[in-house]
């Protein structure tokens, strides 16, 4: 039961909208975070979008103000909250996940698909396609509380002080582990494709956790148009050209034709 919304969807509009200008919002982009993430790490975003584009960010169970809740055991316990707490004025919606983010993103478009709201667009980052089998897996339940903050450190992502102060890291290590249990075993096995809607991947040249070929193969996920972009960098190539990520993501958002299509 959700109790209060506003906690697990955050809604930031642009820095000098008043109530007025909250009517004017024309797509609302939706940001689903990677695995072990929060939402406050992805609210920098709100500078690097238009005035009338209101940025919603999901939060996970396990941390935030939601730290008490219970923490996933799969896939549906990120996506079902989301699912009902998004707020009202989303019709015209584009949806965007960054690693694991991107497979809660294809579900949350999924749901939205068959309830007959379909999104306007899906944007996958720095992850395989929903149908393929994870090949990168970390297999948290394996690890000691060292080596998992030692392969999250290679992947990035994550401020390393954080991972090495004991106290914050007691905190946040139960979530990392969730999340990571729950993304080494997510493969989508339902009808496909899936998706009515465009679908754009982007990842990172030298991502040493998403193959190019399991990336390119989000084309197939949709009856739409798809389109994939390689930018230079690794698991979280974004965080060193933001501006340039950006110019891809509002591409998409405006509606504007996608760079690359697939054949």
């Amino acid at each position: 039961m959700i109790t209060d919304p506003d906690d697990v969807v955050w809604t930031l509009d642009a820095a000098d909208a008043d109530d007025a200008d909250a009517a004017d919002v024309r797509t609302s982009l939706l940001v689903l975070p990677h695995a072990g993430g929060n939402a406050h790490a992805y609210t920098e975003w709100r500078t690097f979008l238009p005035a009338d584009v209101r940025l919603l960010i999901g939060q996970y169970p396990g941390r935030g103000a939601r730290f008490s809740d219970p923490l996933p055991n799969g896939v549906d316990d990120l996506v079902g909250p989301i699912l009902e707490s998004l707020p009202a004025g989303t019709d015209d919606l584009v949806v965007l996940g960054h690693s694991m983010g991107s497979l809660v993103a294809f579900e949350v478009a999924r749901a939205l698909t068959l309830a007959g709201r379909a999104p306007r667009a899906l944007i996958a980052s720095a992850c395989r396609a929903p149908f393929i089998a994870n090949p990168s897996t970390v297999h948290p339940e394996r690890l000691t509380d060292d080596e998992l903050v030692t392969a999250i450190k290679a992947r990035g992502g994550t401020d390393d002080g954080i991972l090495d102060e004991p106290e914050l890291r007691e905190i946040i290590i139960p979530s990392i582990r969730a999340d990571f249990a729950i993304d080494d075993v997510y493969r989508y096995t339902g009808p496909s494709p899936a998706l009515s809607c465009p679908v754009t991947a982007i990842g990172g040249t030298e991502d040493p956790v998403v193959p190019l070929d399991a990336l390119t193969r989000w084309a197939d996920i949709t009856t739409g148009p798809a389109a994939f972009e390689y930018l230079p960098g690794g698991h979280f190539y974004f965080q060193q050209q933001l501006e340039r990520f950006f110019g891809l993501v509002n591409s998409v958002v405006s509606g504007a034709p996608t760079p690359h299509e697939f054949a």
